[in-house]
């Protein structure tokens, strides 16, 4: 793989893990038809998921701050502010527990279908199905009327559904952020709490699987590390991008449009499978 392949894979991957179409899906599929592509493990798209997770960073620090700052708040610093930012900092407290529960969920979602899923992640046919999937989850999420509920109303519930969908999403195809979204908005959570919930549930995971990986890092050259890197910040980069673009798009609900696309893509690939 050389640095052009490199970079262009990283704004492939910083559109597609915001966009609601499988950032995973997607590398699979570009990957299979580059020639002589290999990586250590999944230690590229690993690398690609980093970057997109510092771009999550960076568009959310105020929230990722505030969600801290809830946690070394005291009863008397409560009693000290008004009532409603104090509820306000007992909703973020909670939405801490949330997302520490979702991560656990998520986590042992992906250890116990670990072998399952690496076994899948680098079949083209398999991502084709799955974008199939997510095309039916992201036009099933679209015709969901009036989901009214907003972030103090998310729940215990809401959470398990939410960090096992986010487990499921490792099977390539199965989009992260359109599949958690779109139970949000099954469950009536409202779009632009269902689209915070869900990048701010990835954080940690993200983490998690970066660190699982590193190990593989001993087996790259100098080269392969520069590459490696480049494809990483272009992934950075680009996904700061789509993450706007995505908020836009969930405040208007057309998500519909991208179930068109995982339907074109899927069904291309699917195909072009069975052509001679």
């Amino acid at each position: 793989m050389n640095f052009i392949e490199g970079i262009l894979l990283g704004v492939l991957q910083g559109l597609t893990e915001f966009l609601p179409v499988s950032s995973s899906g997607h590398l699979v599929i570009v990957q299979s038809l580059i020639s002589g592509f290999q990586q250590p493990g999944v230690l590229f798209d690993v690398m690609l998921h980093f970057g997109t997770l510092i771009a999550v960073i960076l568009y959310f620090k105020k929230d990722i701050r505030d969600l801290l700052q809830s946690l070394i708040y005291n009863a008397a610093h409560l009693a000290a502010f008004s009532k409603e930012k104090s509820d306000d900092i007992l909703i973020k407290r909670k939405w801490c527990w949330f997302i520490f529960w979702g991560t656990i969920i998520t986590g042992a979602v992906g250890l116990t279908f670990k072998n399952q899923i690496e076994k899948v992640f680098f079949s083209p046919t398999i991502s084709a199905c799955m974008l199939l999937v997510t095309g039916v989850l992201l036009f099933m999420a679209d015709q969901v009327k009036h989901p009214i509920r907003t972030e103090g109303d998310l729940n215990l519930p809401d959470t398990i559904i939410i960090g096992v969908v986010q487990g499921i999403s490792l099977i390539p195809g199965i989009s992260r952020s359109g599949s958690t979204i779109a139970f949000g908005l099954f469950r009536g959570l409202n779009g632009e709490t269902s689209a915070r919930f869900s990048f701010l549930l990835s954080i940690p995971a993200i983490i998690g699987v970066t660190l699982m990986e590193l190990g593989n890092i001993r087996f790259l050259s100098y080269r392969e590390c520069a590459v490696y890197l480049s494809g990483m910040t272009a992934a950075c980069l680009t996904g700061l991008l789509a993450i706007k673009f995505l908020l836009i798009l969930i405040r208007k609900r057309n998500l519909k449009y991208f179930s068109f696309y995982c339907w074109f893509v899927g069904l291309s690939i699917l195909i072009h499978g069975f052509l001679p």
